[in-house]
C-alpha cells in the first residue's frame, strides 16, 4: 500500500486546479484569478499567487485588475489561501477587507481495499452517464453550495465533453436518489495516479441517512478500479471532513477562501 508522507499530498494538492475552458482569465506569473460560470456563488476567485515582489504589491495589483475587469458585474472577489500559498496572505487579504468564507481541511488516503462505510440500501447512486443525471447533478450543487441554476439549454454544450470523460475513466459526477428524488451529489477527476474528490454535498433535508456515505463509496470503487494510488480531497470542517476521517483519511493541512467586497477600496 502506498505510504503517504506530507511532502506527497501537498504535491497532490498543489496539483490541483480545475480551469473550465470557457473561463476568464487574468493570469501573470505571479497571479492567477478566473472568472468561472455565472450559476456559480463566487464566479471571480483568485486561486493561486506566487509573488517576485513584495506580496502586498501584487496583491493590490491582481485585486485592481479584478475589479476593473468586472465593474459591478462580481462584485466580490473570492481569494484562495492554498497549502502552497506565500506566508501573510491571509493576513493581507483581512487587512484588505478579507472576510474569513470557508474552511476545508484537506484529506488523503491511500487506495487499497475499499473502507466499509456501513452502506443504506435505500439510497439509489446514478453515475451522470446520462444528460438528465448530469443536469440534477449541476442543480444539487447550486442548491447545496450557492449559486444560480443553470437552464438544460446551458448545460447542453458541456455536457458531451463530460460524458467522455466519464466513458474513458476520467471521472464525472455521481447523484444519489432517495425515493427517486436527488439528494445529493458529488464528483471525481482521474489525475494520473490521484482521485481527487470534489463537490460532495447533501440537501440538509436529507442529511443523516448515509446519502455523504453512499457518495463516497461509488466514488472510491471508481478510482481503485483505475487502479489510482491516492484520493484526496478538501472536505468543510463542519460537515464532509468528520465522515471522511471515519473512512480511513488523514488530515495534512487547511485551505481557507476569504471574500473581499470589490465595490469599495480601502482607505
Amino acid at each position: 500500500m502506498l505510504d503517504l508522507s506530507r511532502e506527497r499530498v501537498h504535491t497532490a494538492s498543489a496539483a490541483w486546479l480545475w480551469i473550465p475552458p470557457t473561463a476568464g482569465r487574468i493570469d501573470t506569473e505571479e497571479y492567477l484569478a478566473l472568472r468561472f460560470p455565472a450559476w456559480y456563488e463566487h464566479p471571480l476567485q483568485l486561486v493561486g499567487i506566487r509573488p517576485r515582489r513584495p506580496l502586498a504589491e501584487v496583491l493590490d495589483e491582481v485585486i485592481d485588475r479584478c475589479r476593473a475587469a468586472v465593474g459591478t458585474a462580481a462584485p466580490q472577489l473570492l481569494a484562495w489561501v492554498r497549502l502552497d500559498a506565500p506566508e501573510g496572505l491571509a493576513e493581507a487579504l483581512v487587512e484588505r477587507g478579507g472576510v474569513l468564507d470557508e474552511t476545508l481541511d484537506v484529506l488523503a488516503r491511500p487506495l487499497g481495499e475499499l473502507p466499509g462505510l456501513d452502506l443504506r440500501v435505500d439510497v439509489e447512486v446514478r453515475w451522470a452517464a446520462d444528460f438528465d443525471t448530469f443536469v440534477d447533478a449541476v442543480h444539487l450543487n447550486s442548491d447545496v453550495f450557492g449559486g444560480s441554476k443553470p437552464d438544460r439549454a446551458g448545460l447542453e454544450p458541456v455536457w458531451p465533453e463530460e460524458l467522455t470523460k466519464l466513458r474513458t475513466g476520467g471521472g464525472g459526477a455521481v447523484v444519489a436518489y432517495l425515493d427517486g428524488r436527488p439528494v445529493g451529489t458529488a464528483g471525481l477527476t482521474v489525475a494520473g495516479p490521484d482521485a481527487r474528490l470534489w463537490g460532495g454535498g447533501v440537501l440538509p433535508d436529507a442529511r443523516g441517512r448515509g446519502v455523504y456515505r453512499a457518495l463516497l463509496a461509488a466514488r472510491l470503487a471508481y478510482a481503485v478500479e483505475r487502479r489510482c494510488e491516492l484520493a484526496i480531497v478538501k472536505g468543510r470542517v463542519e460537515t464532509s471532513a468528520p465522515i471522511l476521517r471515519r473512512a480511513g483519511f488523514s488530515a495534512y493541512g487547511q485551505e481557507r477562501s476569504y471574500l473581499l467586497d470589490l465595490s469599495t477600496r480601502p482607505a
